[in-house]
């Protein structure tokens, strides 16, 4: 069914002089978004700090004929835009944050065509991507069949941990499919979320002097010991499962038996069954590492804490589904034989599939590297290839009033 109903949706769309003259337009707005994406990059939005980006943001919703967009309670911009009637809600977004702390130099450098500063792909890109996006719809005056709701999310990077979409999903019920703008390559397709557990182990104890009270036991040993374990771990390949320690601290002396230390640990993996039993393995390891220190001195004085400090659900959009399909055949109809990866990632669309509801995150285009570092880099080749990618998937999935039917079918209940 759904092959040919996208194919038949498609073609109609590249059919239409309307549909061609916004893919030209794309193509001439480049530059503008580009210089949009450098302005957003120079707007400082650290983590739980983004509302002076998403100010703006909501001031441009508005200048492009979003009258209603409106800042939530979470921190998100969000904005409806009503298409003709009877077609699914999909939501197109990209997320305002980044993992720069407050004081970060953010400015942008220009040198041979290629632009330098923190976060100018990651994810500045996604946020000018998707307002040229706006922007043409409104200017050819675009009405889909679908109602298409336009958000800026907070919280996607670090331990924000998916609070905007989050939020998102669970003030708004009647979502259909979901469309996320983050990264660059435009033939990187993420349909499937890599679920993450982040914890703060915090070990306690009595504390002492060195020399003088020596044979109490130490929080930092505690910790060694459980840190010793968690490395020699195994984990399978398939699906990719990961852990890592990622910050350690704690002490206060060189010549003193630690009463605190602590450590941030990162579990990762493509399958929620994988993850929770690596959460069940290191929870353990932590507990058998505070038995340890204490039978090791004969004491019971050391203790652990552990915090989930972050929740990132897994899942997946199956290949075969109308999103998939769609994004596939408009790959397609915009680039020759592209080569196209589908890919595992933990981006806004985590959500979504954690809850059955179709999503893909899509790259915005051109070239970069250095991401979430001080040397991040961009270079606009083939920029608007990432655009026109995300107009096409949306039409697709949403239907075209009197050119189109929307691929994407109403979820029951919706």
């Amino acid at each position: 069914m759904q092959a040919n109903q996208i194919e038949t949706s498609l073609n109609a769309l590249l059919a239409s002089p309307a549909v061609a003259k916004m893919l030209d337009h794309l193509r001439a707005d480049a530059a503008r978004t580009l210089a949009e994406q450098s302005a957003i990059a120079e707007m400082p939005a650290p983590p739980f700090q983004e509302r002076a980006r998403a100010q703006y943001y909501r001031g441009r919703f508005i200048e492009l004929g979003l009258e209603q967009a409106a800042i939530d309670a979470e921190g998100n911009v969000i904005a409806l835009r009503r298409g003709s009637g009877g077609g699914p809600k999909v939501v197109v977004s990209a997320h305002l944050d980044t993992v720069f702390p407050e004081g970060t130099d953010v400015r942008v450098k220009e040198a041979d065509g290629v632009l330098r500063g923190p976060g100018i792909g990651d994810n500045a890109r996604g946020l000018a991507v998707l307002l040229s996006l706006l922007g043409i719809m409104d200017a050819h005056a675009v009405k889909t069949v679908g109602d298409v709701m336009w958000v800026g999310t907070v919280g996607e990077e670090e331990l924000g941990n998916l609070r905007g979409v989050k939020a998102l999903f669970r003030d708004h019920r009647d979502i259909d499919g979901f469309i996320s703008i983050d990264g660059l390559k435009v033939a990187r397709v993420v349909n499937q979320a890599t679920g993450s557990h982040r914890y703060e182990m915090i070990f306690r104890g009595p504390g002492g002097h060195s020399f003088s009270e020596f044979g109490l036991p130490s929080a930092i040993h505690a910790m060694g010991r459980a840190i010793a374990r968690i490395s020699e771990l195994v984990t399978p390949s398939d699906p990719k499962t990961t852990f890592t320690v990622g910050t350690v601290r704690g002490g206060t002396s060189v010549n003193a038996i630690a009463n605190e230390a602590r450590m941030t640990v990162d579990l990762r993996s493509n399958s929620t069954g994988e993850l929770l039993r690596l959460e069940a393995n290191v929870l353990a390891i932590v507990t058998e590492a505070v038995a340890d220190e204490n039978t090791r001195w004969g004491s019971d004085a050391i203790v652990a804490e552990t915090r989930l400090i972050g929740d990132r659900p897994a899942g997946m959009t199956a290949e075969d589904s109308p999103v998939i399909e769609t994004v596939r055949r408009t790959l397609s109809a915009i680039m020759p034989e592209p080569r196209i990866v589908l890919a595992a990632s933990s981006t806004d669309s985590n959500l979504a599939m954690s809850l059955g509801i179709p999503a893909v995150t899509i790259g915005g285009g051109g070239e970069g590297g250095g991401q979430h570092s001080l040397n991040e880099w961009y270079r606009p080749t083939e920029a608007h290839l990432g655009p026109q990618n995300a107009l096409l998937t949306l039409l697709t999935l949403a239907g075209m009033d009197g050119v189109s039917a929307p691929v994407l079918p109403r979820r029951a209940g919706t």
